[in-house]
C-alpha cells in the first residue's frame, strides 16, 4: 500500500495566477499508479480549498500518462480506482483541462476524456490500446470517446487499440486545440481566454452516424479481433454510448473491465507486455557503451536486403546499398524506390517523407563506398563461404568501431567470423521478412562479441521500431530452431496420417495465424531444402525422417512463387492438391506405415509440444537468455497467438500431467534420436520469473 508521502511525491500542486496546475511526477513514462490517482485526488481537493478558477492536469518528463500501472492489475485495485478520479474531475466546481504531450495512453487518455477540455502538443500521440491488453477501458473510453467522435470511428479507434497523432485527433473532436510552443503556457491562455464553462464529454450526444457505418465498422473489428469476447463486448459497449445517459453503462463497462482484467487472455497478453520489455534487456550490460549509428551499409538487394534497407530508411538513417554488379544495383534500388511510389499511392506514406527516403538511399558495386558506415550489415545468399568472404572484406574499409552484423537465419556466427581481427564487432541482427514489417529482431551475440557492439545492437533495434530478443549462437538460434523442430512434427503428422490441410486447419483454430504448411508455401520450401541438405552429412540414418518435402522441391514445386508447395495456386488462392496426395502416399508406403486417423487436438498438443520441448532444450544450453524470450519470440515473429501469452506461458497454465501425455508421444513419434528437454523446470521457472 502507498504511503502518503509516496502519493505526494507522484502529483504536486501549484498556484498559477488563480490556476491550480497538478503536475504528475512518476517516472519513466507517469504510469497511473495509485499513488498518481490519490495525488491527482488531493490535487483536486486542495484546488477546491484554494479558491482556484481552474485546474491544468499536465505530465512532467517525457509524456503525459503512458496508460494506468499494470502491475496493479493482479490483485483488487485500491480506492481511488480512476472512475473515482474522473468522477471528482466532473464534479469539481471549475473547469479542468489535460494538457498532453508525448503519449495519453489507456487510463492516461481516459482521465483526458474526463477532463473538461484536451490540450496537446503537436507530436502528442493518444490512444486506448485496452483491447490489445485483453480487457476493455474501464473508466469510460468506450462512453465519452464515442460521444467526441462518432461511434463507428470510436469502433475502429478502440477495436484496433490505435495510437493517432495530435493532428488527426484534432480533426476528429478529439482534442480541443494542439498548442505550439510551451505547453502549460497555452493552457493557461486557453483558460483565460474566456469564462470557459464546464463540459463534460458523458453529457454530449455522439456526432450522427449512419447504421450501416457503424455496422460495417464492428464487423471489420470482430472479424480482425478474431472472435476474442473483449473485442465483442468494446462494440456492446460502444453502442450503449447513443444512450441519452451514460451513467448505467459507465456501471457496465467497469464490470466487464473488472472481469476481464483478471481473465485468461488479459493475463497471458500481460506477462507478453512485461516479456517484452524485459527481452531487449542484458543484466549486468552497460548500455552506457552503446555507439550511435549515423549510416549504415546493406550489402546484398535481393528480397531481405530491400527490406532490410526500407527499415533503416524508415528510422531515418541514410543507406548504402551494395551489390555485386550495376545491374544488380539497379534493380534493387529501383525496387525499393517502386515500393515507396507505392506506399504513397496507397496513402501509407506521405509524398515528402517518401521523397527524404528515396535522398538517403544511394548504391555502389565497390566496398569501399561504405567506409564511413557505422554499420554494415550482410544479407547475401546464406552459405558460409559467401558469408565470410562479405565479412573480410567489410573488415578492410570500414574503421574499426564500426559494427559489423549478418542477417544469417541459420549459419555459426563464431565460424563466419574467424580470421577477422576484431571479432568483438560481429554480431548477428537477424531480422524477419518482410524486414520492414515484422516487428522481432533476433539480436545474436557471437562468443567474441562485445559489450559496446551488443549494446550498440539493442539500442540500434529500439531505433527500428523492433522488438529485439537476444539469443546466443546455436543452429536457428531461438526462433527458427524452434519452428524446425514445429515443422518436423507437422510433417510427421501427415507421414502417420494426417492431410497438410488438417494440420493448418488445426494450428488455426488454435490462433496460430497460419498453418505450417502454408507458412512453408509462403516463405518457399527451397529454403528449408538448402538447410536439410547443408544438415544430411551429419545426420543420423536411424533417425525418422520425411522425405516428403525434398521430393516436392525436387519437383519444382517450390510454394507460392512456382505456384505450387503443399497445396497448388491455380488462382492465387491454395487449393489441396492432387500431386501432393500421391507424393503422400508413396511416401507412407515407402516407410511401411498405414495411414491413422488423427484428430484435431491431438494435431494441436502434438504441435505444441514439439515447441514447448525444443525451446526447453535450448533454455539448458544458454541460447536464450529467459523462458520469456521464447515467448516473445514465437509470438512476434512466427505467428503464435499473443491472447495466450506464448507457447511457454500456454503450456505453464496446462495441467501438468497432460503435458507430460503429450511429450511422452512426442517421444514415440519422433523416435530414435529423441532429446528430452527439462520441461517441467522450465515451465516452473517462467511462473516464478512472472512473479519477479
Amino acid at each position: 500500500m502507498p504511503t502518503d508521502q509516496q502519493d505526494k511525491a507522484c502529483v504536486e500542486m501549484r498556484m498559477v495566477d488563480g490556476v491550480a496546475v497538478l503536475t504528475i511526477r512518476n517516472p519513466p513514462v507517469n504510469a497511473g499508479s495509485h499513488a498518481v490517482r490519490k495525488g491527482l485526488a488531493d490535487g483536486l481537493a486542495e484546488a477546491a480549498r484554494n479558491g482556484a478558477s481552474g485546474v491544468v492536469i499536465i505530465g512532467d518528463g517525457r509524456c503525459f500518462i503512458a496508460g494506468s500501472d499494470l502491475k496493479e492489475f493482479d490483485s483488487k485495485l485500491e480506492w481511488p480506482e480512476l472512475p473515482d478520479v474522473i468522477r471528482l474531475v466532473e464534479d469539481a466546481p471549475f473547469p479542468v483541462v489535460a494538457a498532453m504531450h508525448g503519449v495519453a495512453l489507456g487510463g492516461g487518455l481516459e482521465l483526458a476524456l474526463g477532463c473538461d477540455y484536451r490540450l496537446a502538443a503537436p507530436h502528442t500521440m493518444v490512444g486506448l490500446p485496452e483491447v490489445g491488453l485483453g480487457f476493455v477501458p474501464g473508466a469510460g473510453g468506450t462512453q465519452r470517446l464515442p460521444r467526441l467522435t462518432g461511434l463507428a470511428r470510436a469502433i475502429d479507434l478502440i477495436c484496433a487499440a490505435r495510437r493517432i497523432p495530435a493532428g488527426e485527433a484534432l480533426a476528429i473532436g478529439l482534442v480541443d486545440r494542439v498548442v505550439e510552443g510551451d505547453l502549460l503556457a497555452g493552457a493557461l491562455a486557453f483558460l483565460a481566454e474566456a469564462a470557459r464553462p464546464k463540459r463534460a464529454a458523458l453529457a454530449l450526444s455522439p456526432p450522427t452516424d449512419d447504421p450501416a457505418a457503424v455496422d460495417a465498422a464492428a464487423d471489420k473489428a470482430l472479424s480482425r479481433g478474431k472472435g476474442r469476447p473483449n473485442v465483442a463486448e468494446v462494440i456492446r459497449l460502444i453502442r450503449r454510448a447513443a444512450e441519452a445517459d451514460g451513467r448505467d453503462a459507465l456501471a457496465d463497462e467497469r464490470a466487464v473491465f473488472q472481469r476481464l482484467r483478471v481473465a485468461e487472455d488479459a493475463t497471458a497478453l500481460r506477462h507478453l507486455f512485461f516479456s517484452e520489455r524485459r527481452a531487449g534487456v542484458v543484466d549486468g550490460l552497460d548500455m552506457g557503451l552503446a555507439r550511435a549509428i549515423g549510416s549504415v551499409g546493406v550489402i546484398g538487394g535481393g528480397t531481405m536486403g530491400q527490406g532490410i534497407v526500407r527499415c533503416f530508411l524508415a528510422a531515418g538513417l541514410p543507406v548504402i546499398l551494395i551489390e555485386r554488379d550495376e545491374d544488380s544495383l539497379a534493380n534493387a534500388v529501383s525496387a525499393v524506390r517502386a515500393s515507396l511510389d507505392a506506399a504513397v499511392e496507397k496513402g501509407r506514406l506521405a509524398p515528402d517523407e517518401a521523397a527524404r527516403r528515396n535522398a538517403a538511399l544511394t548504391g555502389a558495386t565497390d566496398f569501399a563506398a561504405l567506409s564511413g558506415c557505422d554499420l554494415a550489415i550482410e544479407a547475401v545468399f546464406e552459405d558460409m563461404a559467401v558469408k565470410r568472404d562479405v565479412l573480410g572484406r567489410l573488415e578492410r574499409v570500414l574503421a574499426q568501431d564500426a559494427m559489423l552484423a549478418t542477417n544469417t537465419s541459420y549459419l555459426d556466427i563464431n565460424a563466419m567470423a574467424e580470421g577477422l581481427a576484431h571479432k568483438g564487432r560481429v554480431a548477428g541482427l537477424h531480422f524477419f521478412s518482410p524486414a520492414d514489417v515484422m516487428p522481432l529482431i533476433e539480436v545474436v551475440r557471437a562468443n567474441a562479441t562485445d559489450d559496446a557492439t551488443l549494446a550498440t545492437a539493442l539500442k540500434l533495434a529500439r531505433k527500428l521500431g523492433k522488438q529485439p530478443v537476444v539469443a546466443r549462437v546455436a543452429e536457428g538460434f531461438i526462433g527458427n530452431r524452434i519452428y524446425a523442430a514445429y515443422r518436423r512434427r507437422a510433417e510427421l503428422l501427415v507421414l502417420d496420417g494426417a492431410t497438410p490441410q488438417q494440420v493448418d486447419r488445426a494450428a488455426t483454430a488454435f490462433g496460430f495465424a497460419m498453418g505450417p504448411f502454408a507458412v512453408s508455401d509462403m516463405s518457399g520450401l527451397d529454403i528449408a531444402w538448402a538447410m536439410r541438405k547443408r544438415q544430411a552429412p551429419t545426420r543420423d540414418p536411424a533417425a525418422r525422417y520425411v522425405t516428403i518435402p525434398d521430393t516436392l522441391c525436387e519437383m519444382g514445386r517450390l510454394g507460392r512463387k512456382t505456384k505450387g508447395g503443399w497445396y497448388d495456386y491455380p488462382e492465387g488462392k491454395p487449393v489441396p492438391s492432387d500431386q501432393v496426395a500421391d507424393v503422400i502416399d508413396k511416401a507412407r508406403q515407402a516407410a511401411g506405415i498405414a495411414p491413422a486417423e488423427i484428430e484435431e487436438d491431438v494435431i494441436q498438443r502434438q504441435l505444441l509440444a514439439a515447441i514447448v520441448n525444443e525451446a526447453a532444450l535450448l533454455l539448458a544450453e544458454g541460447v536464450a537468455q529467459r523462458p520469456s524470450d521464447v515467448d516473445v519470440t514465437l509470438c512476434n515473429g512466427y505467428g503464435f497467438p499473443r491472447f495466450r501469452g506464448g507457447p511457454l506461458w500456454w503450456a505453464a497454465h496446462q495441467d501438468r500431467a497432460v503435458i507430460a501425455g503429450d511429450q511422452a508421444r512426442l517421444a514415440e513419434a519422433i523416435g530414435h534420436g529423441f532429446a528430452a528437454g527439462p520441461v517441467d523446470k522450465v515451465l516452473n521457472d517462467i511462473v516464478e520469473e512472472r512473479k519477479g
